[in-house]
């Protein structure tokens, strides 16, 4: 049933836009007008661009699959070369690589090779975007049917990819075994790269004395900041199995004696104390309101008067990429069955709201990835 209120000026103005712009007639006008075409060929790009988004994907896919990448990061190569090393036909082989030119993967020479194009070139050994691609064969089948996963028709597979998804708040989730967290840590432990200087960059960790990750998987993030911050001590927090993997990672690295892992739920555990820093990395966009909230005043108990808080993860209604928010990460969520992007503006009301306050947010250098908060008690 439509809204009953009135109609106000506004909306009788969009309505009418939307009526003329909807128009077959004005449609063959504006795309023949030379003022209106450059517009109306854009808009129409810009509408087959996400008919065709899941077709552009599965070309980079392929690309990751068959190392092409690695592949031309030796230099150009003929269609008969890489034909053979990819293993496929020439024909299947040029279908691949044309398709990959205009997504700015590859570039033909003008000797008819294939080279790196600007995009490739980022993709040659980032295991980090790799293991993402990789990871989105499976987000697809969970959203071939939107309409079902809306309604919840069924269960979906991320839900149990992500094994803690379905025991939020339940003892459960701090009983999974190496077996349940090993696939899901090894992908957080891969993307994290993605993010970990971003935020290094973007807050000075060397005034602090101890830091304490919560829901730090691998303890990825934590490695990198023992290499770019000599002589803070660190801890981690995260599932019993998450953490004796990460116990592992910090033996390997020679870090142990600066490193501690501490297994437990922060549903159910208290947080370790000490640490006048607490960080949380892609952590409360995974939990509804209510389970940020109890995450967020575990660390504020976590922390002493003078501590600080830092929350990094994506926003919604981050400049330049809105879509990521509500479009990429509200139905990315939604299949794994919780969590939601926030704005930097709901997430300063769950910290206040949790016993911070003096919130500020911080500039990084690609907000696509990762923003920065940090907040006081």
């Amino acid at each position: 049933m439509a809204d009953t209120l009135p109609l106000s000026l506004l909306d009788r103005l969009y309505a009418w836009r939307d009526r003329l712009v909807g128009d077959p007639t004005f449609q063959r006008w504006a795309a023949a007008f030379p003022l209106t075409r450059p517009i109306a060929r854009r808009q129409a790009a810009q509408l087959f661009d996400l008919v065709a988004g899941f077709v552009y994907s599965q070309v980079l896919l392929a690309c990751v699959r068959l190392r092409v990448f690695d592949i031309l990061a030796e230099g150009p190569q003929s269609v008969t070369t890489l034909a053979h090393r990819l293993d496929l036909s020439e024909a299947a082989a040029r279908r691949l690589l044309a398709a990959a030119v205009p997504l700015g993967l590859l570039a033909q020479r003008a000797d008819g090779r294939y080279a790196l194009g600007q995009l490739g070139a980022v993709m040659v050994g980032n295991r980090a975007v790799a293991a993402m691609v990789e990871h989105h064969a499976a987000v697809y089948l969970d959203l071939a049917d939107p309409v079902a996963l809306l309604r919840r028709d069924a269960p979906t597979r991320l839900s149990g990819y992500w094994a803690y998804a379905g025991d939020e708040g339940s003892s459960r989730a701090r009983e999974l075994s190496a077996e349940q967290v090993a696939e899901y840590s090894a992908l957080m432990s891969a993307s994290q790269p993605l993010v970990a200087d971003q935020i290094i960059d973007a807050y000075d960790l060397g005034r602090h004395r101890c830091l304490l990750d919560v829901g730090g998987g691998e303890g990825t993030f934590l490695s990198q900041v023992a290499r770019r911050v000599p002589g803070l001590q660190l801890r981690l927090f995260d599932l019993p199995a998450v953490a004796e993997r990460a116990r592992h990672r910090f033996a390997a690295q020679g870090i142990a004696h600066r490193a501690e892992a501490h297994g437990g739920s922060f549903f159910d555990d208290a947080l370790p104390t000490g640490a006048d820093i607490v960080s949380l990395v892609r952590v409360i966009y995974d939990h509804d309101d209510d389970h940020a909230l109890r995450i967020l005043r575990s660390a504020r108990q976590a922390l002493p008067p003078d501590g600080t808080l830092l929350l990094a993860e994506p926003m919604a209604g981050t400049p330049g990429a809105e879509a990521m928010g509500d479009a990429y990460f509200g139905f990315y969520l939604l299949a794994m069955g919780k969590g939601e992007a926030r704005t930097p503006d709901r997430l300063g009301a769950l910290l206040r709201e949790a016993g911070f306050e003096r919130v500020r947010i911080l500039p990084t250098h690609l907000p696509l990835q990762t923003r920065v908060i940090v907040a006081r008690p």
